[in-house]
């Protein structure tokens, strides 16, 4: 494993569904000096999820707390009292490791991180193919009612109006070549 410039950091966003989450655990997986940032919700644990692997669980009180306290870097209130956000502690352990952040965040935060970070960050959206693939990828999942995927699709409308804001698009057409692809990406930034 080479090691990472710290300080920088590698976000990735998308619609739910684009593939985003299957493709930073390939990127995690291939060992090149990347540490994934556990963002923090509000939210209960789906099943087969893990406090502080997945995420940072903090129900709803717990989150404004740590907003009082000023503990994250950015934080959304993504839908009503549905809250995600990036805590400094994080950033702070892994740049500590000597590794480059990883994020999988939604599509304001990845652009808000953006912000903050400016040219230490990499930011790549990740694109479905089309809409109504990202619909039918919702629908395979089996984990959201028939409201959670209007919702969805309803933002991800909105979001994929967003792309050209980030410094990378990348089409996940075909699984393989998007990770082969990011892992291009990724690497060209580290090591410049």
């Amino acid at each position: 494993m080479s090691a990472a410039k710290s300080g920088k950091c590698v976000i990735f966003s998308a619609p739910s569904g684009a593939g985003k989450t299957t493709i930073v655990h390939a990127l995690l997986d291939a060992n090149i000096g990347l540490e994934f940032s556990v963002s923090a919700c509000s939210r209960d644990p789906r099943p087969n999820e893990v406090n502080g692997t997945d995420y940072h669980f903090l129900g709803i009180e717990g989150f404004r707390q740590k907003i009082e306290e000023n503990a994250f870097v950015e934080w959304e209130e993504v839908y009503t009292n549905n809250f995600y956000g990036t805590l400094r502690s994080e950033i702070e352990r892994i740049w500590k490791n000597g590794h480059t952040v990883i994020f999988d965040v939604d599509v304001i935060g990845g652009l808000n991180l953006k912000k903050i970070f400016g040219d230490q960050a990499l930011a790549i959206f990740v694109q479905p193919p089309s809409y109504e693939e990202l619909e039918q990828r919702l629908r395979f999942r089996s984990t959201e009612t028939e409201e959670k995927i209007a919702q969805r699709m309803s933002k991800a409308r909105e979001e994929l109006s967003y792309a050209s804001k980030f410094d990378h698009i990348l089409v996940n057409d075909h699984l393989e070549n998007a990770i082969d692809s990011a892992k291009e990406l990724v690497q060209e930034f580290i090591h410049s």
